[in-house]
C-alpha cells in the first residue's frame, strides 16, 4: 500500500519547478507511505510520477516508480496484487521477466505483453498510473470495486492526479474550493459517483481507466470501463443450495489465503458480525500461528457488539486487542483529523473510531489486516435489500433514520431506472428534505434547477439494471454508489491509511464477487434470513450465537444518545459554526441552523433524532473542510 501522485503539464518543462511541485504533493501523502519516497520525471513532457511507499511485500525490493531499462515506460502502483509470484513466473517463461520481487513489478511486463487489457489479469486492490512514452499515453487505472482511491483534475494546461485529493490541491494550477452541488450531496450523504467535495476534482470510477493522450499542445482524455459487477438477466430456479454453499466456501477460503501473504504480520479486524468473524475463523486455520484480532467497543449496549467478537476470539484462540471508545475519542481533535483524512463528510463517528483503530493497529506493530467489507453487498446482508425484495417487516429499530426510511419514498428518476425507488436511498431522501430547512438562500435557489436524487440515478448504467431481479438491482445500485462512496473511503482506505495501515477486504476478491452474482436470490436470502448462503458456508466456523443472529448496525452511538456526547458536539458547533464562518462558506443559513440545533436537542423521537445527528455531523465537517483545505488551518494534535 502506498500513495501515488503526479501531473502532466506539457507546457511546463523547468526541472526545478517540476521537482518542487511534486515534493509538495508527496509531502501530504507521507501517512500513506512513510517507508520510502520515489519520483520519475519526463522533463521534455512536463510529466512527473511520484510515490510514497508502505512496504508490505518485497521489503527491500519495492522501490517505485518502476521503469523499463530504456526509460520509455514507467509505473506507480498503490495496493496489493495477489498471485504475483505465479504471474511473474509465467512472464519469465515468455522471456518477459519482471524486474524486482515486489508484487507491483509485474505491471510493466504485463502491459508490454497485453496492452491495456493487462489490467484484467490483476487480482487484488490497486490504483495504477502508467506512462507510455513511446505512445505519449498516460493510463490511470482503478480496481474493480474502488478499494484503492485515485483522483484527478483536468485543466487547460494538463492533468493532475493523486491517491488523495489533498495532493492534487497542492498543485499550483488547482485552486481549492468546495463545490456547492457536492455540499448538498454531502448533507444528504450520497455523492454522485465520480465526484468529490471539491470543484473540478473527480474520482476515477471503480473498474475504470482514464486514458490521456497528447494531441499537439493539448491533452485528450477518454474514460473506459474495464470491469463491472454484472448480475445475470435470469437466475436458475429450483437450484440445489448445497452447490452454492460449497462454491462460496471454496472461493472465500482462497480469497483469505491469498490475503494472508505478506512479508509482515497480517491481523484481522473483528467486530461481532458474520463477515469479520468468518474472516478470522478462516485465517485461524489457514495460518500456523495465532491471529491478532482488533476490535472496537463502544460505551453503549445498543451499539456495542464486542461481546460477540470476544466469543469469536476465544473460539479461535486469537489474541484480541480491544479498543474502548467514548465521547473523548469520538469528538474534538480526532473528529477534525478524521474529516481531514476523509476529504468529505461522514454521517456517523464510526469513521473516527476506525481512525483510532488503525492507529492502535500500528502501535501493535502491524501494517496489514484482513477485513469483512463487501459481504453485505454480495450476499444481501443489509435490511434495505430484504425490504426491496420481500417488503417491510418492521420499522427499522435503530436502523430507522440512518439505514431505513420510516415512510416510503418515491422518485421518478429511480422509478424509471429501476422500476422502484431502492430502499437504501430513501432515508437519504428524507435527510435531504430535512437539510433544505437549514440551507442558505443560494443553495435553496440551486435546488430549483438541480435535483441531487436524479443526478445519482443518472450515474447508474441502465443496461446493468434493467431486466434484473429486484434484489440484484438493489445490490448493484448500492454497490455503485455507497460501497465506494462511503464504506471504502471514510469507512475504509482513508481511515486505515491515515495511520499507514493496509486493509485487505477478502469478500471483494473478484473471484468471490463474480460467483456471488450468479447465486439465486432465494439462496442469498432464504426464508427471510439475510446472507443465508454465507451463514451456511461458515456454519462450522461461527459461534452459534452469531450464526442465529440478525443483522446488527455497526455504527458508533449518535450524539443524542448521551448528554456527554451531546455536549461534545455542541462545543464543536460553537467553535466551527459561527455566523462569520457560515456566512463565508455560504452553504447553510446560520439563523435557520441555530433554530434547528435548538429543536434537535429537545427531540424525543429516536428516528428524527438520528437524522438530526447526521445533519449536525455533515454541517460541522463542511466547515472543517473549508477551514482545513481552503483557509489552510493547521490540524490539531490528538493525545
Amino acid at each position: 500500500m502506498c500513495g501515488i501522485t503526479g501531473f502532466w503539464n506539457p507546457g511546463r518543462t523547468n526541472e526545478r519547478e517540476l521537482r518542487f511541485t511534486l515534493d509538495q504533493m508527496l509531502d501530504v501523502l507521507d501517512h500513506r507511505g512513510p517507508d520510502e519516497r520515489g519520483s520519475k520525471f519526463f522533463l521534455d513532457q512536463g510529466l512527473a510520477l511520484g510515490h510514497t511507499r508502505l512496504s508490505i511485500i518485497g521489503l527491500d525490493h519495492g522501490h517505485q516508480p518502476i521503469e523499463t531499462a530504456d526509460g520509455d515506460y514507467a509505473v506507480t502502483v498503490n495496493g496489493e496484487l495477489y498471485g504475483y509470484k505465479r504471474e511473474r513466473t509465467r512472464l519469465a517463461c515468455q522471456s518477459l521477466p519482471s524486474d524486482g520481487k515486489s508484487d507491483s513489478a509485474i505491471t510493466l511486463p504485463l502491459y508490454l505483453r497485453h496492452g491495456l487489457s493487462f489490467v484484467e489479469r490483476l487480482r487484488g486492490e490497486f490504483a495504477i498510473v502508467l506512462y507510455d512514452h513511446r505512445e505519449k499515453r498516460l493510463i490511470l487505472i482503478r480496481d474493480r470495486f474502488g478499494i484503492k482511491p485515485l483522483y484527478f483534475a483536468v485543466r487547460d494546461d494538463g492533468i493532475v492526479w493523486g491517491s488523495e485529493v489533498k495532493s492534487i490541491l497542492k498543485h499550483p494550477s488547482i485552486e481549492p474550493r468546495l463545490c456547492p452541488k457536492a455540499a448538498i450531496h454531502q448533507m444528504m450523504q450520497v455523492m454522485v459517483p465520480g465526484t468529490t467535495a471539491f470543484e473540478g476534482v473527480q474520482a476515477i470510477q471503480p473498474g475504470h481507466m482514464l486514458i490521456v493522450r497528447q494531441d499537439g499542445d493539448r491533452l485528450v482524455t477518454e474514460s473506459r470501463r474495464w470491469w463491472d459487477l454484472e448480475f445475470p438477466t435470469s437466475h436458475e430456479t429450483g437450484a440445489d443450495p448445497a452447490e452454492y454453499v460449497q462454491g462460496v466456501q471454496d472461493r472465500l477460503i482462497d480469497a483469505v489465503a491469498t490475503r494472508l501473504e505478506a512479508d509482515v504480520p497480517v491481523g484481522c479486524y473483528l467486530s461481532g458480525g458474520i463477515d469479520s468473524c468468518s474472516i478470522l475463523g478462516l485465517a485461524t486455520t489457514l495460518q500456523q500461528s495465532p491471529v491478532k484480532a482488533f476490535t472496537i467497543a463502544f460505551d453503549s449496549d445498543e451499539y456495542d457488539e464486542s461481546n460477540i467478537a470476544k466469543l469469536m476470539a476465544e473460539r479461535t484462540g486469537a489474541e484480541q486487542e480491544l479498543l474502548r471508545l467514548t465521547e473523548k475519542e469520538l469528538y474534538g481533535p480526532a473528529f477534525e483529523r478524521a474529516t481531514w483524512h476523509a476529504e468529505r463528510t461522514f454521517y456517523n463517528t464510526l469513521a473516527v473510531a476506525k481512525w483510532h483503530m488503525s492507529r492502535r493497529v500500528r502501535a501493535c506493530n502491524y501494517k496489514a489486516v484482513i477485513t469483512g467489507e463487501g459481504s453485505d453487498e454480495l450476499f444481501g446482508g443489509y435490511p434495505f435489500f430484504k425490504r426491496d425484495w420481500l417488503g417491510r417487516e418492521d420499522e427499522g429499530g435503530i436502523f430507522a433514520g440512518a439505514i431505513l426510511a420510516e415512510e416510503d419514498q418515491l422518485h421518478p428518476a429511480w422509478q424509471d431506472l429501476c422500476g422502484f425507488t431502492p430502499s437504501w436511498i430513501q432515508p437519504w431522501m428524507l435527510t435531504l428534505r430535512a437539510a433544505r430547512a437549514v440551507l442558505s438562500d443560494d443553495l435553496i435557489d440551486l435546488l430549483e434547477t438541480y435535483d441531487p436524487i436524479a443526478e445519482v440515478a443518472a450515474a447508474i448504467d441502465p443496461d446493468q439494471v434493467r431486466g434484473r431481479h429486484r434484489l440484484d438491482i438493489s445490490q448493484y445500485t448500492w454497490s455503485k454508489t455507497m460501497l465506494e462512496g462511503q464504506i471504502l473511503t471514510w469507512g475504509g482506505d482513508r481511515m486505515d491509511m491515515a495511520n499507514s495501515m493496509e486493509a485487505r477486504p477478502a469478500f471483494l476478491d473478484h473471484h468471490v464477487a463474480e460467483y456471488a452474482v450468479t447465486i439465486p436470490p432465494d439462496i442469498r436470502i432464504r426464508d427471510g434470513i439475510e446472507k443465508w448462503v454465507l451463514r451456511e458456508a461458515m456454519v462450522n466456523v461461527l459461534p452459534r450465537e452469531l450464526y442465529e443472529r440478525k443483522k446488527f448496525a455497526f455504527m458508533a452511538p449518535p450524539a443524542h444518545t448521551d448528554p456527554v456526547k451531546r455536549n461534545a458536539v455542541q462545543e464543536m458547533i460553537n467553535h466551527w459554526l459561527t455566523p462569520e464562518r457560515m456566512g463565508e462558506l455560504g452553504i447553510l443559513s446560520h439563523e435557520r441552523f441555530d433554530q434547528f440545533v435548538d429543536q434537535a436537542w429537545r427531540e424525543t423521537d429516536g428516528t428524527i433524532a438520528r437524522r438530526n445527528d447526521i445533519l449536525m455531523n455533515h454541517a460541522l465537517q463542511l466547515h472543517m473542510l473549508q477551514g482545513q483545505y481552503v483557509e489552510g488551518m493547521p490540524l490539531p494534535t490528538v493525545d
